[in-house]
C-alpha cells in the first residue's frame, strides 16, 4: 500500500494552487476556442494586442514587449517571427540600438488584434459573469497583488 499525499491542505479543495490551476486552465480553453476563427495562439494573440496597444511614438523593442505582455524574451522573439510569417508584425534593427530589434504592428495586425480582442473581452466577460462587478474588482486587485508578489524563496523539503 502506498502513502498518500504529504500535504498541509485538509483536502484538495482547500489548495489555492490546485484552485488557480484548475481554473486558469477552465478559461484557456475558452480563450483558444474564442481565438481559433482569427487563427493564431493565445500568445500570438498577446503579444499582438500588447504591440497594437503600446505607445508608438518611440520603437518598440522586443524586450519592451516581452516586459509589458510578461513573457520570455526568447520566447517573444520566436512568436514574433511566427507573426511576421503571417504578416501582423515587421521586426526591423532598432534606429539607435545596434543590438535591439524593433517591433511595430501592421496595418493588417492591427485590425486583426482588434477583432480577436472583441472576441477575447465578450468570453472573458461570459467567464467571469459569475461574479458580481463589485467581487470581479476584488479578483483583479487579487491577481494584480499576486502579479508582483514580494521575493520567493524556495521551498524547502521540511514541514
Amino acid at each position: 500500500m502506498t502513502e498518500g499525499l504529504d500535504t498541509s491542505y485538509p483536502d484538495a479543495a482547500s489548495s489555492p494552487g490546485l484552485a488557480l490551476w484548475r481554473v486558469t486552465n477552465g478559461w484557456q480553453r475558452l480563450i483558444r476556442a474564442a481565438l481559433t476563427p482569427h487563427d493564431v495562439t493565445h500568445v500570438q494573440f498577446v503579444l499582438l494586442a500588447s504591440l497594437t496597444w503600446m505607445d508608438r511614438s518611440e520603437p518598440v523593442t522586443q524586450r519592451d514587449l516581452a516586459t509589458h505582455a510578461g513573457t520570455d524574451v526568447m520566447m517573444t522573439s520566436q512568436v514574433l517571427r511566427a507573426l511576421e510569417t503571417k504578416g501582423l508584425v515587421t521586426r526591423r534593427q532598432h534606429p539607435t540600438d545596434r543590438r535591439a530589434i524593433s517591433v511595430s504592428v501592421t496595418q493588417a495586425g492591427a485590425a486583426l488584434a482588434n477583432r480577436a480582442n472583441r472576441d477575447v473581452e465578450k468570453a472573458d466577460a461570459d467567464y467571469f459573469s459569475l461574479l458580481s462587478p463589485a467581487d470581479r474588482s476584488q479578483f483583479i486587485q487579487y491577481l494584480l497583488a499576486l502579479d508582483s508578489p514580494p521575493q520567493i524563496r524556495p521551498a524547502s523539503s521540511e514541514h
